[in-house]
């Protein structure tokens, strides 16, 4: 886990020739490229995209790719060199240097989204206020880089090891967004051999020379200041994610094949303990005697203790990364805020943080679903929604595996016999404009998701569905109960449609999947209440209901207001950043 523990990804090619040809070319690997020679799909021929009284212009000059911002009113442009491109998944996003003399590579304001192939201003993916002008947002060292490429686990651990009063940063690990029965315990047992691997890498950050001693939540706070302000591009033990991003130092693996990497960070110095609660107990990992987690095969084919060491290190290995609540939006699933509660994320990049507040997280691993080699198989993912994907659930779920109709109350040889249907719905916002499947697998009638939020879950499958029908059948169906008045204050009425009345009452981000919901259903009758939305404070929003009018085939459907345009009515102003893991996107 410190910086000599690593060898690089080219390392591994000789005994996994296959797997890290097809990691090469997947789009995590390419997560973080530098411009010069990279593939890409935006527009960098003269295209120039207006933003209210700016615009940006994507050139190429000298085999170089610029990025100029026009300024309204009379000020001057300023031109950027892009020397990074980040993602390729499903948009790219650019850092680069100002032309006229600047160091810092700062994230430039516009991304070129591939399903629509048009270009928006970077953070419109995530719910941030309306912006009154184009410009360059954080630096990238300080913004991106710990997510979208490979860093020494050393300093995503500084959080965790520094205590309550450590200053945030973007290395952080998961565990401060899970309820304390939840979270991987990490302890220093040896402060000095701590002190000695933290002033190294202090040393090679360019931070001046701590003075020696000290406990060990006083030295990662000291090397929390020196990797905020002195990691960066040089740093990186690889860019883009390497192979050692997830399954850690291989260094000694490399030299003696049978020293096997760990997805747990292993360390002399460090002891780490499973959750108390995680759908599961996991066994200890002490002094570097750590659960592997190497296999990427399901972990049903595993045993017991076995099974939940191999979740939780592939699981927290993903939530590395995957754990974001982007943007200062307060809101979060199940009714909660994200300064005060573990609800879960509306919105693309916390899955695996949504997966360990669910149901199956000592028991199942992401790769369970996901190839963690290479780029998913779409037409794979479909069947996991089809009867036939019940396979991944049953071997710990087969006395409801083999009374399908009688516990879900559906045709099981139908779309609604999935269990994802119901366990994962699709209610979070996808980055290519679609809804996606909300990862805290659970069950649409828990009470905090009936009582807690907006939409009922069964309402994403019947849209046509009021309040009433829906809290009854979930209530002739199963052994719940529902207080009919919470349910007239979320909704109005019991009479109510449940989408319309979402729409009409919910937060933004419930809006969001009442539009999605409403689009797919081509409920025409419904364009009225989501042209509405088309004023709506947040550009995500407003693009969502933009999309869902062109869907419906709506009269008078407009192009997306966060392509450039204003909103209608006024939106307020986005605060400051308290701090920059705050919002990556900003």
């Amino acid at each position: 886990m410190t910086r000599d523990d690593y060898a690089g990804s080219a390392a591994c090619a000789g005994c996994h020739a296959d797997i890290t040809a097809a990691w090469a070319s997947s789009p995590m690997h390419r997560m973080t490229r530098s411009s010069h020679g990279a593939t890409v799909r935006a527009p960098f021929d003269g295209t120039r995209w207006p933003f209210k009284d700016d615009a940006v212009v994507l050139e190429t000059r000298a085999g170089q790719r610029l990025v100029r911002i026009e300024h309204g009113g009379g000020a001057g442009p300023k031109t950027y060199r892009v020397t990074r491109v980040i993602g390729g998944r499903t948009r790219e996003d650019f850092a680069g240097v100002d032309v006229e003399g600047g160091h810092e590579e700062v994230v430039l304001p516009v991304s070129f989204v591939y399903a629509t192939r048009t270009l928006r201003y970077k953070g419109y993916s995530v719910m941030v206020h309306e912006r009154a002008s184009l410009r360059a947002g954080p630096v990238w060292s300080r913004a991106c880089i710990f997510c979208h490429n490979t860093v020494p686990e050393l300093d995503r651990m500084l959080g965790a090891l520094a205590g309550p009063r450590a200053r945030p940063y973007q290395g952080e690990q998961v565990e401060r967004w899970l309820p304390p029965e939840r979270r991987l315990a990490m302890r220093v047992t040896d402060d000095a051999a701590f002190e000695r691997a933290a002033d190294a890498e202090i040393a090679h950050l360019g931070g001046a020379p701590p003075a020696a001693g000290g406990d060990a939540r006083a030295v990662a706070r000291r090397a929390i200041e020196v990797v905020r302000d002195g990691f960066d591009g040089g740093a990186l033990v690889e860019e883009g994610i390497g192979c050692e991003a997830c399954h850690g130092g291989a260094r000694e693996h490399v030299r003696s094949p049978g020293v096997r990497p760990s997805l747990v960070p292993v360390a002399p110095w460090l002891e780490v303990d499973p959750p108390k609660r995680a759908g599961g107990d996991a066994p200890s990992a002490r002094n570097g005697a750590a659960p592997s987690g190497h296999e990427s095969g399901a972990p049903s084919a595993l045993d017991g203790a076995a099974a939940s060491a191999h979740a939780l290190g592939v699981n927290r290995a993903c939530a590395r990364c995957h754990q974001v609540l982007f943007s200062r939006y307060p809101y979060t699933w199940e009714g909660g805020r994200r300064d005060a509660g573990a609800g879960g994320s509306h919105i693309n990049s916390g899955e695996a943080r949504d997966f360990l507040l669910g149901g199956c997280a000592s028991a199942m691993a992401c790769t369970t679903c996901h190839d963690p080699h290479g780029a998913d198989d779409p037409a794979a993912l479909r069947a996991l929604a089809t009867p036939a994907g019940n396979a991944k659930c049953a071997p710990c779920h087969e006395a409801q595996a083999l009374r399908l109709r009688e516990h879900a109350h559906h045709d099981p040889q139908a779309a609604g016999g999935a269990c994802i249907a119901c366990h994962m719905p699709r209610k979070n916002m996808g980055l290519d404009g679609a809804l996606t499947r909300y990862h805290r697998i659970g069950s649409p009638t828990d009470a905090a998701r009936v009582l807690g939020d907006r939409p009922l879950e069964c309402a994403l499958c019947h849209a046509d569905r009021s309040v009433r029908q829906l809290a009854d059948a979930m209530e002739a169906w199963w052994p719940v109960r529902y207080p009919r008045q919470r349910l007239e204050e979320l909704y109005g009425s019991l009479d109510a449609n449940v989408m319309r009345a979402t729409l009409e009452r919910g937060r933004p981000h419930e809006q969001a999947v009442a539009i999605g919901t409403l689009a797919e259903a081509h409920a025409v009758d419904a364009a009225p209440l989501v042209r509405r939305e088309l004023a709506n404070e947040y550009p995500l929003v407003r693009e969502w209901a933009s999309r869902a009018l062109v869907a419906m085939g709506a009269a008078g459907a407009p192009g997306s207001p966060a392509a450039g345009a204003a909103p209608s009515a006024p939106a307020p102003a986005a605060p400051a950043a308290a701090a920059r893991d705050e919002d990556p996107e900003d």
